[in-house]
């Protein structure tokens, strides 16, 4: 299941997805709009930074960017890096791979077997889809643009 740190901090991305080249985002005006508690977004946003996905620029007229372009960042990343591995148990996980301790053997393992195609089945969605195609499905983009004529 998706965290409430995972799910924030995929709210954050596509609000910083949502930015004009160039523009910079401050932590209080994303967590405002997306209703996101500041101090815990302080704490996501870090971790999206060290993971190289985002940059900050600190000072005046400072904030949050992504580090690529949108369309360079899958959703799988962002997930991974907040909520760690996507295998529902660790014997079935490729980034965080431990044998079970009461498994007799891993290839015949039927709980293993399903939790393994689980595991793909979401990696499978999560890394074809991009940030883009994210912020592509938000609705506040046609808003914007009506009001804006």
């Amino acid at each position: 299941m998706l965290t409430k740190k995972g799910k924030y901090g995929l709210k954050a991305m596509v609000h910083l997805a949502g930015l004009a080249p160039d523009a910079l985002a401050q932590a209080a005006d994303i967590a405002e709009t997306n209703s996101i508690s500041k101090k815990f977004l302080d704490h996501i946003l870090t971790e999206l930074r060290h993971a190289g996905l985002i940059y900050s620029k600190k000072g005046k007229g400072g904030g949050y960017a992504l580090a690529r372009p949108a369309h360079e960042i899958r959703i799988g990343a962002i997930v991974r890096t907040l909520d760690g591995p996507l295998a529902p148990i660790a014997c079935a996980s490729v980034t965080a791979y431990r044998p079970c301790d009461d498994c007799a053997d891993l290839k015949t393992c039927p709980v293993r077997i399903v939790m393994v195609a689980a595991r793909e089945a979401i990696a499978s969605v999560l890394d074809r889809r991009t940030l883009a195609d994210m912020r592509a499905l938000s609705p506040g983009d046609e808003l914007a643009l009506m009001y804006n004529i």
